[in-house]
Formats: structure tokens, sequence, C-alpha cells
């Protein structure tokens, strides 16, 4: 709800502090007094686009604050949470307007863009009136108009889901025919890669053993001879036989040197043993450097093949084992493509066919709350004085989508037969304000806590037509908040509360003043209303019972 609005130096207005409340608040005035400029300026600090120069004559900037009170629940509390700006019970909106052109707001004393403002004023305020292309007049917001008051959201939801798991699985086959056309392109590669790595069988750590076997055996016949001389002077003909006579000599004099030669003895063991270990191992060597020439040329002819199928397909030869796993799986799937796509198709088909049947119901049930809005904008005509007048509410097919497969469109016929056509179209501006209200009566039946503003609503109508509008407007706000400016003093008598715009010149400088009427003043403006400027004790009396009625 619009608790406060404060205008600093806007158009012809100086200052200008304005506390609303609850309930139908009417303002009225001659008319250039400054009633639209009211709606300029809320409409300036809640970010709407509107006129270029806003800032009064010799001011340097003009400033617009709104107060808004903010219930718990309220979708504005979204929005603060979205962009970052701190929330609450309370909602400051300030904006400047610089001389330059140069605009820049505020919320709750934070800094943010125009943009912010304009999603905060779609939940704060609805602006309606002869020229409102915001609310009802545009087509583009019926369908969620209807939705709304047909109680559609969980069936709105339910297609909103089909359509997103219908573009999932369109997504998911799209990506697979690809891949599958990718990997198709190349099969004959895969299948002729796969079965070369297959007849080779490359093992990981295999090409660094088997150049360490190539070059073991390519420097055999050098190294081979040196070994063998080596091993026959460690044998028995050499080294050991040796060390063994040597032994076997000083056991025989062991005796006669009363263990003197025990120590050289046990030496002389430990080293023979050392002998017998390397002989041993000189003998493993001779082992392994006997080979055929026929190995060195296999281990040859496989190092190479392992090599060059690295080099051929750019990968280490370490990795050649997962390089042909990777190319098995690419082969897999290729085979097993077929019978994906097929799988993916019929689940594609399955989520078209979901996505048909909620959209249909929600078609069904959009038709169905169409009749029922139909039927009540039509009792709300007859007493505005339009009960020859036709209000349809037209469901015609589109593209489907998240939200359906609907377009729809509040259309009217002011006389029987006449053929029916768009709303800002059809009627006349009388007629127009009349069927806004009365579908805005509908529309908000079960809505509460909302701030309409209608801007001269009653424009062309007068008489026991104005008292009607004036009642409806009256229920709008019996659950909310309903600004009016008006010149129709049926519709200004019903009013709770009641302000008086005028116009006057101080020091050569036409300003603009807004004045709250208590109950005597209420009288004379509403007189002023019926009669003139001058106001007669009959337009009193006249007045004072439009007011008791």
């Amino acid at each position: 709800m619009l608790r406060s609005l404060d205008i600093r130096d806007m158009l012809i207005i100086d200052r200008l502090e304005l506390g609303f409340q609850p309930g139908l608040n009417v303002l009225t005035g001659e008319t250039g007094a400054g009633k639209s400029i009211l709606l300029d300026s809320l409409g300036f600090v809640l970010g709407w686009r509107g006129r270029a120069e806003l800032v009064r004559s010799g001011a340097d900037q003009g400033e617009v604050v709104a107060v808004f009170d903010l219930p718990d629940g309220h979708p504005a509390h979204a929005i603060l949470e979205e962009a970052g700006l701190p929330g609450g019970e309370e909602l400051f909106l300030r904006r400047v307007n610089g001389r330059d052109g140069r605009k820049t707001a505020w919320v709750n004393d934070r800094r943010c863009s125009g943009e912010v403002l304009r999603r905060l004023s779609e939940t704060l305020v609805e602006l309606h009136g002869q020229h409102d292309d915001r609310g009802l007049l545009n087509p583009k917001g019926h369908r969620d108009l209807l939705d709304a008051f047909g109680a559609l959201s969980d069936r709105r939801a339910k297609v909103r889901g089909a359509w997103q798991a219908l573009a999932a699985r369109r997504k998911d086959l799209t990506a697979a025919e690809a891949a599958l056309a990718e990997v198709q392109a190349e099969e004959d590669f895969l299948r002729h890669a796969v079965g070369e790595l297959d007849k080779l069988d490359p093992q990981s750590g295999e090409e660094a053993e088997l150049d360490q076997r190539r070059r073991l055996m390519q420097n055999a016949e050098k190294v081979r001879s040196d070994i063998a001389r080596a091993h026959a002077a460690l044998g028995l003909d050499g080294a050991e036989g040796a060390m063994g006579d040597a032994l076997r000599w000083l056991e025989g004099a062991l005796d006669g040197t009363e263990g003197r030669l025990e120590e050289p003895m046990a030496a002389l063991e430990r080293a023979m043993n050392d002998l017998a270990e390397a002989a041993d191992g000189v003998e493993r060597c001779l082992a392994d450097l006997d080979f055929n020439p026929h190995d060195l040329e296999m281990v040859e002819e496989r190092l190479f093949a392992i090599r060059g199928l690295a080099r051929k397909h750019g990968v280490a030869p370490d990795d050649l084992g997962p390089f042909a796993d990777d190319l098995r799986e690419k082969l897999a799937a290729l085979d097993a493509g077929a019978g994906h796509i097929s799988e993916l198709q019929a689940a594609l088909k399955q989520a078209e066919s979901d996505y048909a049947a909620a959209a249909d119901t929600l078609t069904t049930d959009r038709r169905a709350a169409a009749e029922r809005l139909d039927a009540q904008v039509s009792a709300e005509l007859a007493p505005l004085k339009m009960e020859r007048a036709v209000f349809a509410t037209r469901i015609s097919e589109t593209d489907p989508g998240p939200d359906g497969q609907d377009i729809v469109e509040f259309t009217v016929a002011t006389n029987p037969g006449a053929p029916a056509g768009p709303l800002g179209k059809i009627a006349s501006g009388g007629e127009l304000s009349r069927f806004l209200l009365a579908l805005k009566v509908c529309l908000t039946a079960d809505v509460s806590g909302l701030t309409m503003i209608f801007d001269e609503i009653d424009r062309g109508v007068g008489g026991a037509t104005a008292d009607a509008v004036g009642r409806r407007l009256a229920a709008l706000a019996a659950e909310g908040q309903v600004l009016v400016v008006t010149h129709s003093p049926q519709v200004a008598a019903l009013g709770a509360h009641h302000w008086r715009v005028a116009k006057q010149v101080v020091q050569e400088q036409t300003l603009s003043t807004v004045t709250p009427l208590d109950a005597e003043d209420r009288v004379d403006e509403i007189a002023r209303m019926l009669s003139g400027d001058t106001i007669t004790d009959a337009a009193r009396a006249a007045a004072k019972a439009l007011l008791d009625s």
C-alpha cells in the first residue's frame, strides 16, 4: 500500500507531502490544476517512462520519495533479495532528476537502477486509464490475467515442467545424433585403428623394456668375449682354483703354526665365497648374452611397430593402451548408436505426448475460465449502462511454448451484431473506462492488498452510471487501496479520503497545491463539481445528498 508521496521541484510543484490511506482515495480539481502531475511524479519514482522534462523551472533538480507498506509475503521482498537490497516492513523509494536529465534512484537508501524500480513497481502499483498500455489494454498480459482469474497456476506449472522435459529430450536427441554422425564419419578409421591396436596389443612400459633388451643384444657381441675371459679367470682354472689350492696348503701347515694361520684362513674362506658369488653373476650375464640373432630381429620389429603406431596416432607409446580403449568405446557407441537413438526418439515422443496432454488440459481450463470471466464481466456491465455491449475472451492457437499453446485477447462489441475487436480500438473513451472497470472488478475479486490507480476512468459518464462507477471503485478499494483522479461528483462522494488539487500564482510563478479535505470542505468541492465556480445552496444540498447516499 502507498503510504506517502513527497514531491519537490517537479513541474509546477515546489513542495508537496501527501499521506494516503487504505480504501478509496479521490483527487479532484479543475482541468489543468496538476492532477496528472501527481501521477507523473509517482510514475517517475517507480521508474516508469514518462515526460522527459520534469524539473521545475528555476530548480537544480526534482525529487520524489514514495513510501510503501510491505506485508510479509509481498512479492517485492523477492525482488529486493535478488537485487541485494535491504528489505523490511517499509519500502522507501527515492529518485532524483537533475537539470541535465540525469536520473538517480535509491531503494531503502541504497543506490539502484531504473530497471529494479520498474520491476518493483509491477508488484506495488497498477495504473488504469483510457491510455493504459501497461495493464488491461495490453494483449500481451491478457493470458496471465485469465490464468490468475481461473486459478490456473498449478496447471500452468505442469505445462512449464512438461515443456522443460520436452526441451531436454530434444536436446538429448540432437546431441546423440550429432555424436553418432561424427563417429560414423570416422568409422573406417576407427575399425582399422582398433584392429591394428588389438593385433599389436601394446602394454604399458613395454617400449622401454624392449629398448633395453635391444641395446643389450646390440652390445652383446662386443662384450661377451671379455666377460667369458673374466668368467674363466674366476673359475677353477683361475682364481677359484688357486685360492682352493692355497686354502688346502694352509690347512696342512696349520698345526705347526700355533694358530697363526686361523685368521688368514678365515679371510680366505670369505674371499672364496665372494668370488663364487661374483662368478655366478658373471655366468648369468653370459647366459643372458647368449641369444639367437633372430631374437634381436624380433625385438626390433616389435619395438619399431609400437613406436610407429604411437607416432601415427600422436600419443606416447605407453598411452597406446588407453588410446585403444577410447577408440573401442567410440566403436561401441557406434554399434549401439542406432538403438540409443531409437530410445531417445521414443523418449522424445513420450515427452511430446505429455506436453500436448498438459497443454490441451490448460487450454480446456482456460476456455472454461474465459466463459466464467465473460459472464461476470457481462453482469458488471449492466449497472454501468452497457447492457447491450458484449465482452468476449478470445482464445486462439499459437506455437507451443512454456506457457501453453494459446493466445488470449480480451475483445468487445459495443452493440449487438457489431464485430468484436480489441478493447482499445473498439470502445470509445467512456465505454472503454467502464469496460476496464468491469473487467478489473472481476479480475480482482479474490485479490487483496492491491494499490490501484484509475486516471479519469469515469470520463464521459455521469448520473446513475457515474454512481455505478464510483460504487465499483469503492468495492475494489474495500480490500486494498484505490487512488482515483476524477471529475465526477458521484465518484468523489464515495471516496473515503479526498484531496483537492488546485493551481495558484505565487510571485509570478504558477504552482500546484494539494489539500486534504474535511467533511465541510468536501461538501464545497463536490458542490463546485456539480455547479461550477459559483457554488449555490442547491449545489451544496445536492453535494450533501451525494455524500449521505
